[in-house]
């Protein structure tokens, strides 16, 4: 039968919801890895490693505000997590000040300007192989460093060289080289041959891999750092660096060239805004699809009666996977750079009216087809990027997702310069005019083009109570992360889960094509299973969705509870 809006009114089913509620967190406590919560009372990071969240707070200390500690952080997780930590790639950060006042800065990397549509092709335009997640023609310009003084010039309160300087410290004297970050090291090695810059990125002076507890150092990264913290953005954009980069990018076929660089801008722009009940929901704007995605699925849940559908059951992961499913389809169809093509309707995508029109269809006991008639996929994003959160003495917040696309990019550095490429040209549509269901997509909006940003999932957010910063969110996760922040507001809002709880708990994922439901494998029942597949739904198991970083304000207990996710192991909430 067909469905309008689930509203629940037997006392008897409500009671038995609630009890399966209540029990099922029971469970997920002794399941799962939660993450540890923190407390402070003045200010708040939370990173994907420790010693960059110590930076953060430390710059707290000295006075300076979230934008600040946001930037310092940044900087450090350039040095402490390669991986997805950057100088030399891109993301969004959304601000809200302790008035309620939001707005975002968008330095997602730009296409060079001798790329063009037909560029991944080789003569007989045919796709070459992998072409596009690796080697110098899959790198941006990159935007971090123009986008991190870019908010500072607009926000920041202490001086720039101040916020630079402990990332330089951190690569110059060194930091103990953890255990995850050895086996990355150890693996990475063991892949590249000598004269690759992977297979000499971890070395100790010695010309050895850096062993477990050994203070790694990182001279030639500290040197391009000292020329940010001394000249900002022309430090990286012009003089030295810029030329190194622009030679090498001659000299190995990549298309960077020096006009790239003198030209690169980071943008502020006007936040995706929203409502939930009585929240306030701040997140980020194309080119990133993570807001706007975001907004509708909170839009298409908010009519639902609180304890009418239990966490973890059947019709609550089949409810999520069919709004998903409708907000993907819609991401495909949308949205792109909106600098560089057609308009956007993101007032009418937000819209309350959107959304229960979007429901139309919605049925408790079928699953929905998704259209492969209409199919118009986008190419897969890597879920190796990083997040970061923060909050200040103020009541000031920032929420920063940025990354380098793939794990540890391009893989391709430059020895002088010490820091790792992007490959993000790889979320561009590789094919012009051809859509397979493979994933291959030629659609216009997200078509190569000389000096386009290039779509992205990055959904860096902030909800506000009463005008004031209640919850900061993000994560890494590639597609994943629209679903993954969006599951994790919702079980703070909805469910009234404790942060950790909302962290820790299931997560599911469905971007309408391929048509499945990608579930955290030991977090769902089978009997829960059994149930999807009767309605029609395809199911696909992973071991874990998301790296959650998050932190909530508790007004009236005067306090800022972190927490970082637990598969960030190298991850820490740091207060004072």
């Amino acid at each position: 039968m067909n469905a309008q809006w689930p509203i629940l009114k037997c006392p008897h089913r409500i009671f038995l919801y609630k009890f399966l509620f209540v029990a099922g967190l029971f469970v997920l406590s002794f399941s799962t890895g939660l993450p540890a919560q923190t407390y402070s009372q003045r200010g708040m990071v939370v990173s994907s490693s420790k010693p960059a969240s110590e930076v953060g707070v430390e710059i707290l200390r000295k006075g300076g505000n979230a934008i600040d500690a946001s930037i310092a952080t940044a900087f450090a997780l350039a040095v402490t997590l390669p991986s997805a930590g950057n100088i030399g790639g891109g993301g969004f950060m959304v601000h809200c000040n302790h008035k309620g006042e939001a707005t975002s800065f968008d330095f997602r990397e730009k296409a060079p300007l001798r790329s063009d549509a037909r560029m991944f092709l080789n003569k007989e335009g045919i796709l070459m192989e992998e072409s596009n997640h690796r080697g110098l023609l899959s790198i941006g310009v990159p935007g971090t460093v123009a986008g991190l003084y870019l908010a500072h010039q607009k926000l920041g309160k202490l001086p720039w060289k101040e916020l630079v300087q402990p990332a330089i410290e951190l690569a110059e004297k060194g930091f103990p080289m953890s255990w995850a970050l050895y086996m990355e090291a150890k693996h990475l090695r063991s892949q590249s041959g000598p004269g690759d810059f992977m297979h000499h990125f971890f070395e100790d002076g010695s010309g050895q891999l850096t062993q477990p507890g050994q203070l790694w150092k990182q001279p030639a990264l500290a040197n391009t750092l000292t020329m940010i913290r001394d000249h900002g953005p022309d430090g990286f954009y012009k003089g030295v660096v810029a030329k190194k980069i622009a030679a090498f990018m001659a000299d190995h076929g990549g298309l960077i060239t020096l006009q790239d660089l003198w030209q690169y801008t980071a943008i502020e722009r006007a936040p995706v805004h929203g409502t939930f009940q009585d929240f306030h929901i701040y997140s980020m704007a194309p080119p990133s699809s993570g807001g706007v995605a975001l907004i509708q699925m909170l839009n298409m849940l908010e009519p639902l009666v609180p304890d009418s559908i239990p966490f973890n059951s059947a019709d609550y992961v089949h409810f999520m996977a069919e709004l998903m499913r409708r907000a993907f389809a819609d991401r495909a169809k949308f949205m792109g750079d909106p600098d560089c093509g057609k308009d956007i309707p993101i007032e009418q995508l937000t819209s309350k009216t959107y959304a229960r029109q979007s429901l139309g269809d919605f049925r408790w006991d079928k699953a929905s087809v998704s259209d492969s008639a209409a199919c118009v996929l986008q190419p897969d994003e890597r879920d190796h990027t990083t997040h970061l959160s923060v909050v200040d003495a103020e009541g000031n917040a920032v929420s920063l997702t940025y990354t380098l696309e793939d794990w540890y990019g391009s893989k391709v550095g430059i020895n002088d310069l010490g820091f790792i490429f992007n490959n993000e040209m790889g979320d561009f549509n590789p094919v012009p005019g051809v859509t397979l269901r493979n994933g291959q997509i030629g659609t216009e909006p997200n078509l190569i083009a000389p000096g386009k940003r290039m779509l992205s999932s990055m959904t860096p957010t902030i909800v506000l109570k009463d005008e004031q910063v209640f919850l900061v969110v993000g994560s890494p996760g590639g597609r994943t992360i629209i679903n993954t922040v969006f599951q994790t507001i919702v079980n703070v809002l909805f469910f009234h889960m404790t942060l950790p709880q909302a962290i820790g708990a299931m997560k599911i994922h469905h971007q309408w094509l391929p048509d499945e439901i990608v579930f955290e494998q030991h977090l769902m029942s089978p009997d829960t299973q059994k149930a999807l597949e009767r309605r029609g739904h395809r199911l696909r198991p992973v071991s874990n969705l998301g790296s959650l970083m998050g932190i909530v304000v508790d007004r009236q207990k005067q306090v800022l509870i972190g927490a970082a996710d637990a598969s960030a192991v190298d991850g820490a909430a740091i207060g004072y």
